[in-house]
């Protein structure tokens, strides 16, 4: 289950840096066929990156939310929980032997 969760957002990941890199060669020919200056072209490019950037962040959200999801559905423990678990199995455990003696 996991495994399918890290493949699609690898996928998802990778799908954007061919984005990228196609949305590089856009600006390109724009900039050919609009006479767009080299810094219209450049800011064009950096708006395109920053929606980019925030789309990959939505993803990786996406991606966690989903991987949370997954792993409460197959009872997954969170590291939080079980440590929680640990101290309380601690703290019983020297109960019991301070009822020992």
């Amino acid at each position: 289950m996991l495994e399918i969760v890290e493949k699609t957002l690898l996928t998802g990941i990778g799908a954007m840096a061919l984005t990228q890199k196609k949305a590089e060669e856009l600006i390109d020919d724009l900039k050919k066929r609009m006479n767009l200056t080299e810094e219209e072209g450049k800011n064009l490019l950096d708006k395109l990156r920053d929606a980019a950037k925030d789309n990959q962040k939505k993803l990786e959200e996406m991606a966690q939310d989903e991987v949370k999801k997954a792993c409460d559905r197959i009872g997954v423990v969170t590291t939080e929980d079980f440590i929680k678990l640990q101290k309380k199995v601690e703290q019983l455990e020297k109960q019991l032997k301070a009822q020992d003696k």
